[in-house]
């Protein structure tokens, strides 16, 4: 399989994962499907194909090096760029899935961090941040009320 392809099929495979989480929270089936490391499995084992494959005795050093210069060079290699791309997509769901259990179990409201972190991973988790924050310290009968289930 050929880096565009792994890169392509990553792209779409988190699509529903998200999709479950920001559209159906609630629903049965995306609390199972959510709870399962496997989605995570499948994507750091691309990211491993893809890390092995992108480290060439010619850019080790560079790997090795990281600076800002050498980190750039690094992204001009389509492997490298995916590799980097699919560490991302990883993440973010990892992020995503964190913020949406903590959701689940809170009962603090997620919509907003969800999107945002599928676009932007750290703003998304900032957002939970605060909202929990925000929920906690304005809202805490909410709160009492999840201590006392």
């Amino acid at each position: 399989m050929i880096v565009s392809q792994i890169f392509n099929i990553a792209n779409l495979f988190v699509l529903p994962f998200w999709a479950l989480m920001i559209l159906l929270p609630n629903w049965k089936v995306t609390r199972q499907i959510m709870s399962s490391y496997l989605p995570f499995v499948l994507l750091a084992g691309a990211y491993l194909y893809l890390f092995i494959n992108s480290v060439t005795p010619e850019n080790a050093q560079d790997f090795s090096n990281l600076e800002l210069a050498n980190i750039a060079r690094l992204f001009a290699d389509e492997k490298v760029a995916a590799t980097g791309w699919v560490h991302y997509l990883v993440m973010d769901l990892f992020v995503g899935r964190w913020i949406y259990l903590e959701g689940q179990k809170t009962e603090v409201w997620t919509i907003h961090s969800l999107a945002l972190c599928f676009f932007a991973g750290p703003l998304g988790l900032l957002s939970h941040i605060l909202t929990d924050w925000i929920s906690k310290k304005f809202f805490p009968k909410f709160q009492q009320n999840e201590a006392a289930s």
